[in-house]
């Protein structure tokens, strides 16, 4: 009977954060600055466009995490982002489940 208890646990834990984490994703990545009219000026966003562009000579190259995170924030996640941070919070609700 324990283990059945456990493993509801489990299975609520590792919903509850997968879920989570893909509502709360973009969330997150519009308050970092990243957002549909660009990187919000004086934003974490903007300091990390300044980052790269300084380490880049002046730009920020394409496929870098701030050309990522950018294209997130104008358009959102596509599926495949969705399916990685579903798969990373499935991950770690299955992690989260073994602590508590």
């Amino acid at each position: 009977m324990l283990i059945l208890f456990l493993s509801c646990v489990s299975v609520t834990a590792v919903a509850i954060v997968t879920g989570g984490a893909v509502v709360l994703a973009p969330v997150a990545v519009g308050a970092m600055g990243f957002t549909s009219s660009g990187i919000a000026a004086g934003s974490y966003a903007a300091g990390m466009m300044s980052s790269a562009a300084i380490a880049n000579g002046g730009g920020v190259a394409a496929g870098s995490l701030v050309a990522v995170l950018q294209s997130a924030g104008a358009a959102g996640l596509s599926a495949t982002a969705n399916a990685a941070v579903a798969g990373v919070g499935a991950a770690v609700g299955w992690w989260a489940s073994f602590i508590g």
